[in-house]
């Protein structure tokens, strides 16, 4: 990854927003920015961490769902605004993404983004970093809100029905009781994670999308096993195995060594809860 590449997937981001109300594809995209469709495919990727397919497909369906709460518009005309031929299709997709048929979700009034646009303006120095360093992982303080939801909206795939404004408002109240966490690249912030002393639950956990392979998650859990939470098991709760919603997430969370347990709803959402073991001390 480097500066060249990013511009070139800003472009990419762009290009896509531009003609989000269009059918459009990997080939479509890679001639809009004259760019080998190939190559587009394997750094978009690698940035973004979604292909060029879903991430199109999960900006429409949050277009789609934003007009069926806030428009009178029918419901075919929203799908082929989506870039679907017949609403059977646009259906069937927002139902699995969505976890409710369009009718319905026009019916409950309650919005919320599958994918909000990337925006990967900033420099990001630690990226280019050639040397080992340990992340610095500190309290957040209610000054790191603007860049902590910066970093929510980009990984806002991770977490259904996430309401900016109740989150924000929760989100003060865990910085007031020190169960926020983060580290960031300067002003960036890179990786954030919210706690609870009480029951041991990781309630949020996010990482930049480039900054996946560094590790950062690892980093949070192991300071708050180590030093904040040290005889509670921790939790966390993510999709359930399948959900077609999931673009990795519930991958690295079984990567970083928790274990399945019971299946629940949360917010009207099908999740599952997970588990991290404590290693057991050997006796000496």
């Amino acid at each position: 990854m480097n500066p060249q590449s990013i511009l070139k997937i800003s472009g990419a981001i762009q290009f896509i927003e531009t003609h989000l109300t269009e059918k459009l594809d990997l080939k479509r995209v890679a001639e809009g920015i004259h760019y080998s469709k190939y190559h587009l495919h394997r750094v978009f990727t690698n940035i973004v961490g979604l292909t060029i397919h879903d991430y199109v497909q999960r900006r429409q369906l949050t277009e789609a769902a934003k007009l069926l709460v806030f428009s009178e518009k029918p419901i075919m005309e929203i799908a082929m605004m989506a870039g679907y031929e017949t609403q059977q299709s646009f259906t069937n997709i927002f139902t699995a993404m969505y976890k409710q048929p369009p009718k319905q979700y026009r019916e409950n009034e309650k919005f919320y983004p599958l994918q909000l646009m990337f925006h990967l303006e900033g420099e990001y120095k630690m990226l280019y970093r050639k040397d080992t360093f340990k992340w610095e992982i500190h309290f957040a303080t209610e000054d790191d809100i603007p860049s902590w939801m910066d970093l929510v909206r980009l990984v806002i795939d991770g977490f259904p029905h996430l309401q900016e404004d109740e989150y924000i408002w929760k989100l003060k109240g865990y910085i007031k009781n020190k169960q926020a966490l983060i580290t960031k690249d300067n002003d960036i912030a890179v990786g954030i994670m919210l706690f609870t002393y009480e029951t041991g639950s990781i309630d949020f956990m996010g990482t930049h999308p480039f900054y996946r392979k560094n590790e950062i998650p690892k980093a949070f859990l192991d300071k708050v096993m180590s030093e904040l939470i040290q005889e509670k098991e921790i939790s966390i709760t993510t999709y359930r195995e399948g959900d077609k919603a999931d673009t990795g997430h519930r991958k690295l969370i079984q990567q970083l060594g928790f274990a399945e347990e019971e299946l629940l709803t949360e917010f009207g959402y099908p999740t599952q809860r997970f588990i991290l073991p404590r290693e057991v001390p050997h006796e000496s």
